[in-house]
């Protein structure tokens, strides 16, 4: 059993940034991958960006290259989303998922995520 713990949404301008982490415990957190993922009203849950277990290898979504980071701490059991110039269409719930299975490369579904957080909203003003 994993557990994720979402934080560091809120409300933000067009332009501005947050910092979204995800606390892990119940398994070593150095042995899974980590993912990202959003919702937004009305539409499907969709893949924003994932890590690998060594935190040395990251995948995004065209929306979010060049905008997003995800990093990872794996003394501090946590991962994280830097979104820098946030606009009104990023809003939406954010959650993290692990990806237990082992494999080579980076799952993008999210039917490959087998542990959710509660996720966090992000709202973004225009």
């Amino acid at each position: 059993q994993v557990q994720l713990v979402e934080s560091g949404g809120g409300l933000v301008q067009a332009g501005g940034s947050l910092r979204l982490s995800c606390a892990a415990s119940g398994r070593t957190f150095s042995s899974y991958a980590m993912g990202w993922f959003r919702q937004a009203p009305g539409k499907e849950r969709e893949f924003v960006a994932a890590i690998n277990r060594s935190g040395g290898s990251t995948v995004y979504a065209d929306s979010a290259k060049g905008r997003f980071t995800a990093s990872r701490d794996n003394a501090k059991n946590t991962v994280y989303l830097q979104m820098n110039n946030l606009k009104p269409e990023d809003t939406a719930v954010y959650y993290c998922a692990a990806d237990m299975t082992p494999r080579t490369g980076l799952a993008v579904g999210f039917r490959s995520y087998a542990y959710w957080g509660q996720g966090t909203q992000v709202t973004v003003s225009s």
